[in-house]
């Protein structure tokens, strides 16, 4: 029995009859985490991990009817078992575990490997067929110690302090900025934060989530604090209205894509810190090397050279 199979609509398991993280509106669906690339609304019914469920139901909004299912926990839906296991993408992030007569097959979806406070870590999970995010697919991309890059951050926020300038660090509402968040020093200085990032913070802070106390970002308040303060807000969020409320401020990107300096130093940017929840090329060939799976497909990013290596080492490698 085929266990997945690519569709229009998203990756479709038969012997279950739902989609996992589907594009489009479908009637049964698993949403491995609850970035609006992966949690969409408009489907009637779907399965996400308990400690993920706050999350996801923010995105999907109430007509969806929405379950949990803690990690690990074994559900039978039609002629497969389901489990979720911990993707360390962000809070609640899962991977999905489909068995079928002694058969596995593993979704990733979004998922990391390196340390982060704010979210579950990475469990490798056994199986034959592994199903793989390749964002940054490429040997290129090897991450740096994140405590190192917290004290690049603290660093560059002290200069900034010393030349009389406010920091604005960028990173998306949820998952990279929280763990942006749990990164600073509260000692340095006055945190302030986009209004985008409150209802998740809230979330974060309710499961238990250690981050630094935050206030939310005003003019005035960013005035008051002058260039003590470190702001954190969403990339989409900064337009020119609000470059010319920030006054005098230097702007930093935090970013996987900012490791390679060219893409660092674009839009007006600062400084970039390769800050990334998407698996690097080493970890990617760990989780091959633990999972033991014998077929690969690869999505998102650098899919056909992902497909290519592990093809030239003997694998079934499909790209969707």
């Amino acid at each position: 029995m085929t266990l997945l199979e690519p569709t229009p609509k998203g990756l479709y398991c038969p012997p279950a009859g739902l989609y996992i993280d589907p594009v489009r509106k479908v009637d049964r669906a698993i949403i491995t985490h609850g970035h609006a690339d992966h949690a969409r609304r408009g489907h009637a019914h779907a399965l996400t991990s308990a400690s993920g469920e706050a999350i996801v139901r923010h995105r999907v909004g109430p007509k969806t009817r929405l379950e949990s299912l803690p990690f690990g926990e074994k559900r039978r839906i039609g002629d497969a078992t389901i489990s979720l296991h911990p993707a360390g993408h962000l809070l609640g992030s899962a991977q999905v575990r489909i068995e079928v007569d002694g058969r596995v097959a593993v979704v990733t979806g979004d998922y990391k490997r390196g340390a982060d406070p704010t979210c579950e870590p990475f469990e490798p999970v056994p199986c034959h067929l592994l199903v793989t995010e390749t964002t940054f697919g490429l040997p290129v991309y090897r991450w740096p110690d994140p405590a190192r890059i917290a004290e690049d951050i603290d660093r560059w926020w002290a200069r900034n302090q010393a030349d009389g300038v406010s920091s604005v660090l960028l990173g998306y509402s949820l998952g990279k900025a929280q763990r942006l968040l749990a990164m600073l020093r509260p000692d340095r200085g006055p945190i302030l934060v986009h209004g985008a990032l409150i209802p998740f913070l809230s979330i974060y802070r309710d499961a238990g989530i250690s981050l630094p106390h935050t206030r939310t970002f005003t003019p005035t308040r960013l005035k008051e604090a002058g260039s003590s303060a470190m702001l954190v807000i969403p990339p989409a969020a900064m337009n020119p209205a609000l470059r010319r409320k920030l006054g005098p401020a230097r702007i930093g990107f935090a970013s996987g894509w900012t490791l390679l300096k060219k893409r660092g130093r674009t839009a007006g940017m600062d400084a970039g810190f390769p800050v990334s929840d998407h698996v690097d090329w080493p970890e990617l060939l760990q989780t091959v090397t633990d999972t033991g799976a014998e077929h690969i497909w690869a999505t998102h990013g650098y899919r056909d050279e992902v497909c290519r290596y592990f093809a030239e080492r003997g694998f079934t490698t499909r790209k969707i």
